[in-house]
Order: C-alpha cells, then structure tokens, then sequence
C-alpha cells in the first residue's frame, strides 16, 4: 500500500477508489480516503490454514467491489489479494496496470507471475527486472 500511495498526486487528476487489506495501518487511511476506501480481510500464505478461508472470500468480495465502484482501470503494486480484482478487470476488458514491487530485485513475485499474461501494462522498478519480465516496461522507481 505503500508503494501505491507514492502515486496520490495522481488521484486529484481521476475519480478513483482504493481497495486493500484491513490491517491496522491501512485502517487509518479511512481519515484521509473516507468512502473512496475498502477493505478486504487480510491474511498471509505464511497461515496457510486461514489463507485457505480468507483467499476465496476475498475471490468474492472482489467482485462485489468491482461491481459497486465500477472500475475502467485497475493501478496495482501487487500483494495476492490484488490479483482477483486484476483478473475480474481482464475479463471485463478493462486495463490493469502491475507494479511490480520495489523490493525484488532479481526475481519475480507470485502475484507478479499470475497478473504478467494478463496485464495490459506491467512495469517493473529495476532494470534488472526486464530481464525476468521480458515485455515490462522500466519506468524507474515510484518509492
């Protein structure tokens, strides 16, 4: 989420609305975003047996979010639960857009691999990172 709101300049210029996990950090962004803000329920593939219930729960509430914003253009900086969203946009014909994260270096996220085939722009924030994502566009870093 960090990385993403590197960009909030950007969000005067477009009506937008941001979705992320509910984590203490994040709930304090509901001050500055309001109603521009949801959340979907966090967990990490480290807990499998909770990610096992969370992961699909947040496959639906995905496409609930979609459904009520609407969205013409996913902005993504990845983790697993931007991936749903990314593949509902994809199949609604609507660009996503995959930033991969600042923090590798020399290879790829599993998010990274599953939005790449479908990601209508999917930049990278080291040159190092063409070389894994052959078709990534280097727009340097965004931190």
């Amino acid at each position: 989420m960090d990385e993403l709101l590197q960009l909030k300049d950007l969000f005067s210029k477009y009506d937008y609305s941001i979705v992320t996990e509910k984590t203490g950090a994040t709930l304090l962004l509901k001050r500055i975003y309001g109603k521009r803000i949801f959340y979907l329920p966090y967990a990490t593939r480290h807990n499998m047996w909770k990610y096992s219930f969370i992961f699909p729960f947040n496959c639906l509430k995905s496409v609930y979010f979609y459904f009520r914003i609407q969205p013409d253009v996913i902005v993504t900086t990845g983790t697993h639960t931007a991936v749903p969203m990314c593949y509902i946009a994809h199949l609604f014909k609507k660009k996503v857009i995959y930033i991969e994260t600042f923090a590798n270096i020399y290879t790829k996220t599993l998010s990274g691999k599953m939005v790449y085939p479908i990601a209508d722009h999917f930049i990278v924030q080291w040159e190092s990172m063409l070389k894994v994502y052959p078709n990534a566009k280097y727009r340097g870093r965004i931190f």
